[in-house]
């Protein structure tokens, strides 16, 4: 029986592409599924062998604690070099974005703090 092995929501297409290609290279017997038009499926990579299941999720578990490694690696770079994004160069380049995460927080605030100040 088919097992889930990694869930292809929220994940870049260079990671996907990776997990695939690392899977391919160690041999597992993989397939896809994808979410569909209405998104009620599951993008995802299943394995077809349960037996594979554990070599496969070490092999998952090993590239995913480098690819962290090396993602944290680069940010630190880009923050060293003074590349990386400050809140006030997202403020100056996405100003709508900004706007309404802080009419969110600014409601989201009044509902929690509206019953202990009596104003209902």
């Amino acid at each position: 029986m088919a097992t889930l092995l990694f869930r292809l929501a929220n994940v870049s297409e260079e990671e996907a592409w990776e997990v695939r290609r690392l899977l391919d290279e160690h041999g597992f017997d993989t397939y896809e599924t994808h979410a569909g038009f209405w998104r009620l499926g599951v993008d995802a990579i299943w394995l077809r062998d349960d037996t594979q299941l554990e070599a496969a999720r070490e092999v998952l578990a090993r590239y995913q604690a480098e690819r962290q490694e090396r993602v944290q690696q680069e940010h630190a770079e880009r923050v060293e070099r003074g590349q990386a994004p400050t809140l006030w160069q997202r403020l100056r380049h996405h100003p709508l974005q900004m706007l309404l995460v802080v009419c969110a927080v600014a409601a989201i605030l009044a509902l929690t703090l509206v019953p202990f100040l009596g104003l209902i």
